[in-house]
């Protein structure tokens, strides 16, 4: 509303300012005025004689009227409103003013309406407009694009006076020779210059400039930096502060201008960079555009995956403000599809009884592992969706699984009410096997992983040891040790259920006794006593730190040199 207040009380301005412009040169002749032209809210009071010495239309009007004393007209629907008329009466008077390409092809419009041509009067407006329009081909470029711009309101008649065609032909010429051959710098100077345009003016420039031969990269050009300008004001705050709030209006104009910028995309594989590309795809989604626009901006995607970052998943994944986690099915879909082009081209196949797989899939396999550590640490994020998405890159495209490892360890952190089934689920994803060396030392002291997947990392090493292929001395006594360690941390665990279960058994004879029982189930229960503190007994028995002799080296001399060997202590990888 306030907007539109202000709107309107500029166009009163302008208004109010042209009549009181035009009664200034009319009211300078000595004969009193005779008409009152309507255009809009501005009424022009002028001299019939005037008027219809040079516009075959206004003498049309006044000669076919019924009305003895035709004393008011209204051409509220001559192109360029008032002040483009205040211009044409001027011309009427023979009062100078000057042409330029902000009003030329409003005047050559505005003339054409009026019919203001040779006929009635030599060297009329028509001529005098179309003089100034064929000159424009010998201006730069940004007089051409302004007069272009001029022409967006004034369509249809710009259209058919051919205004629009002659001003696109000589817009695609120069800015061909600029990109070829740049005139300053920076060499694509140009690019910035139709980004005043609207959609379907520049939609008419790239393809004729396709159609020319313009190179593709200098295309990709022109449509990121127009892209780019649109986009930063009417969908993304770029300050940082959030959203800007679109009205319906404003949804669909930009979601229209999405797919209009689509359809134009070059379709050569590597002509646009992925993260323009996410970008795009990103407001696709945030605007609910089409099925077919989401669908080719994934394909898009896809199709050049290996040069993705992290960064450019993460566009995809998030709110606008990066506190929650936005959308995964196209990240999903994208990585699907470039797994199918991958198999499709027979990329994987057999050679000396392994599968192998190109350095494209490898690249990608590392991208989605560090993306999978960036979004496990949301709480949101479900078992089944971090799944998905790992399961969605072959296992025989990682060499190694500690990226992986490190992805599944941060989401375990993330949501530590995970029971073991579904930390074994997340485990799942990943090969133990695969692990290097110090990834499976920290795996064996990690005490967020189930112990199936401890054992398994501990296991290979064991087997390692025993076929003698780990040479270095520390590295072997570094995983004997931690073997031990893990042994007795498990021997430790399973002790603390056994204690746990017999303490469980003492409360209820406590609580038995405390009913106060008749004297045959005292007595019964008396004969089970001693059994049961013996059991007790035995269980705190096992738990005794000193039962196989004192652990305290410090006060021990035992006549060695040797210095006790500290414990290693579990360090993180998250």
């Amino acid at each position: 509303m306030a907007s539109n207040f202000v709107k309107n009380n500029k166009n009163s301005g302008r208004v109010s300012s042209t009549m009181e412009r035009t009664g200034q040169w009319v009211f300078s002749q000595e004969i009193p005025t005779d008409i009152i032209v309507e255009v809009g809210e501005a009424n022009f009071s002028l001299h019939k004689f005037m008027l219809v010495e040079k516009s075959g239309y206004i003498r049309r009007m006044i000669m076919e009227t019924d009305e003895p004393d035709l004393s008011r007209i209204n051409v509220s629907d001559i192109p360029g409103g008032p002040e483009i008329f205040e211009k044409a009466a001027r011309f009427c008077y023979s009062v100078n003013f000057e042409i330029t390409v902000h009003n030329a092809a409003a005047l050559r419009c505005a003339a054409e309406y009026l019919e203001m041509s040779e006929q009635y009067y030599e060297g009329n407006l028509i001529g005098r407009t179309e003089d100034f329009l064929s000159h424009v081909v010998s201006m730069g470029l940004p007089s051409v694009v302004a007069v272009l711009k001029s022409c967006e309101n004034l369509l249809p008649m710009a259209e058919q006076l051919q205004i629009v065609k002659r001003c696109v032909d000589v817009t695609t010429s120069k800015v061909h020779n600029e990109a070829n051959f740049p005139s300053r710098s920076p060499a694509n100077w140009w690019t910035e210059e139709l980004t005043v345009l609207d959609i379907n003016s520049f939609k008419r420039i790239i393809c004729s400039l396709k159609a020319r031969g313009t190179k593709t990269h200098l295309i990709s050009s022109a449509l990121i930096t127009y892209a780019d300008k649109a986009l930063r004001d009417l969908v993304r705050d770029h300050s940082g502060t959030g959203i800007t709030m679109l009205s319906d209006a404003s949804n669909s104009e930009v979601r229209n201008f999405l797919e209009s910028i689509t359809s134009l995309l070059p379709p050569e594989k590597s002509a646009l960079p992925v993260n323009f590309l996410c970008c795009l795809l990103r407001s696709a989604i945030y605007l609910n555009a089409t099925t077919s626009c989401k669908s080719e901006l994934e394909k898009r995607i896809f199709n050049n995956l290996e040069n993705a970052t992290v960064d450019d998943l993460l566009i995809l994944s998030f709110t606008y403000d990066g506190e929650k986690i936005f959308d995964l099915e196209s990240v999903r879909r994208i990585i699907g599809g470039f797994v199918e082009i991958e198999k499709s081209v027979s990329v994987f196949n057999v050679t000396n009884l392994e599968e192998t797989c190109s350095a494209a899939m490898e690249r990608v396999a590392k991208t989605i592992d560090a993306f999978l550590g960036e979004i496990g640490m949301y709480a949101e994020l479900s078992i089944s969706k971090f799944n998905g998405i790992a399961n969605l890159v072959p296992r025989i495209a990682r060499k190694i699984d500690d990226d992986l490892y490190r992805a599944v360890d941060i989401y375990l952190k993330a949501h530590p009410n995970l029971d073991e089934i579904e930390r074994e689920k997340v485990c799942s994803v990943m090969d133990p096997l695969k692990l290097s060396h110090n990834a499976r030392l920290h795996a064996s002291q990690n005490k967020r992983l189930p112990v199936q997947i401890v054992l398994h990392a501990l296991y290979y090493d064991q087997l390692k040891l025993r076929s003698g292929t780990v040479e270095d001395r520390s590295i072997k006594n570094d995983a004997v040790s931690t073997r031990i360690q893990l042994e007795a941390d498990v021997s430790l665990m399973k002790e603390n259920e056994t204690l746990r279960s017999e303490l469980m058994k003492m409360k209820m004879y406590i609580s038995d006794i405390q009913k106060g029982p008749g004297p045959s189930s005292a007595s019964k229960t008396g004969q089970k006593k001693p059994k049961f503190f013996s059991s007790v007994s035995k269980t705190f028995g096992k738990l005794n730190p000193f039962r196989h002799g004192s652990k305290d080296t410090l006060n021990i001399d035992d006549g060695s040199d040797e210095a006790p060997k500290p414990r290693r202590r579990r360090f993180s990888i998250s």
